[in-house]
């Protein structure tokens, strides 16, 4: 498989097969009326989970924050890769180009499928990425 799926077939984050993301569950001390948006995010383990936006925060900070198994060893400089997400295919487009920094640490991953990106490098903004599905790629 060339592209990984995260709405059908067998995903590559996983091995799994994926699931429709609205059985998505909150993640614990998700509230709504206090998230600024949200987004769904695929475990390593198949598992579908809805976190919460923060206005300012990287997608990197909000999964490490609820548990997430994101190393995030450089602290979001774009310089380690253990960040590394697949984006769906449909919410690509939301995002703005890697910078240069993030293209290169893209390159070097094994992991790498056309939609990878390092969570480090999403910074939360409401109206671009409420409702974004994103999945954990495997470790390297």
């Amino acid at each position: 498989m060339s592209a990984v799926e995260l709405s059908g077939s067998e995903d590559l984050a996983t091995g799994h097969a994926s699931s429709d993301f609205s059985h998505a569950v909150p993640v614990e001390g998700f509230d709504p009326t206090l998230a600024d948006g949200s987004f769904t995010l695929l475990d390593r383990e198949g598992g579908l989970h809805r976190l919460p936006g923060l206005a300012g925060y990287r997608m990197m900070e909000i999964i490490r924050d609820f548990g997430f198994d994101i190393p995030a060893i450089c602290g979001g400089a774009a310089a380690c890769g253990t960040c590394h997400v697949y984006v769906e295919p449909g919410d690509m487009a939301r995002l703005a180009e890697p910078s240069e920094e993030e293209s290169y640490q893209l390159d070097h991953l094994l992991t790498y499928q056309p939609q990878s990106r390092l969570s480090c490098q999403i910074i939360w903004d409401r109206a671009v990425h409420d409702g974004m599905h994103v999945a954990l790629a495997p470790k390297e």
